[in-house]
């Protein structure tokens, strides 16, 4: 028999500890830029100079942080279950810290993507961070960040959804469960699978789930501690 199925659904929180900003925690303000001027299609039309300056100086911060133990908690967990990670963060700290199976909903910091052409995706790398309006794919098209802006469609929450009603324990981190469709996976969670949710200032939730009044590091901790006995 195979390994139960462990989804996690994480937010800015989770990152929070590595040193990565998030734009909640600010008043509406990101890095001291209004978040829609640099996180909006709107901005991004009337400022696309602004946006990539933006991102090319989240790219930077982004190469400073690393995993923290709430992500590398997340990597022990395949020990005993198979773990799928939904994430609404851009960083790519998941992946640095070892998680196998990794779903961005908002896009990815460290890839762009063609303007006309949203599947057309190209990765950067640390000797080519930054990007402009003029900035070419190799197929020749312009480029632009791999970000699902406010605004736009969140092309992979289908995938999210199917991924949601596979599991066998469902797990939220490091969200206030306010920005949309990412704080609806929970409804898709079918009927008597454990839910946890780990947060320092959790929302309001229905009585049928648990939750961990703490940040993601040492919500990680106790949530392993209550899985392993499960297990």
């Amino acid at each position: 028999m195979g390994k139960p199925v462990l989804v996690v659904s994480s937010g800015a929180g989770i990152s929070a500890e590595s040193g990565i900003s998030t734009f909640r925690d600010a008043g509406g303000l990101w890095e001291n830029y209004p978040v829609m001027d640099v996180a909006s299609a709107t901005g991004f039309r009337r400022n696309p100079e602004l946006v990539h300056r933006f991102y090319n100086e989240r790219r930077k911060a982004l190469l400073e942080a690393q995993p923290n133990a709430a992500h590398r908690a997340l990597v022990d967990l395949e020990r005993d279950f198979d773990v799928y990670v939904i994430t609404q963060n851009v960083d790519d700290l998941h992946e640095r810290a070892g998680s196998s199976h990794v779903l961005h909903l908002h896009g990815e910091l460290m890839k762009i993507r063609s303007v006309t052409d949203p599947d057309y995706v190209e990765t950067l790398d640390i000797d080519h961070l930054e990007t402009t309006p003029a900035t070419r794919g190799r197929n020749g098209q312009l480029m632009r960040p791999h970000i699902v802006f406010f605004e736009e469609p969140v092309p992979n929450i289908e995938p999210a959804i199917e991924l949601v009603r596979r599991a066998d324990v469902f797990v939220v981190v490091g969200t206030s469960l306010v920005v949309y469709p990412a704080a609806g996976l929970m409804q898709f969670v079918r009927p008597g699978v454990p839910v946890y949710y780990i947060d320092p200032h959790p929302a309001a939730v229905g009585p049928d789930v648990y939750v961990i009044a703490r940040k993601a590091s040492e919500g990680m901790a106790e949530l392993a501690e209550l899985l392993e006995r499960r297990v």
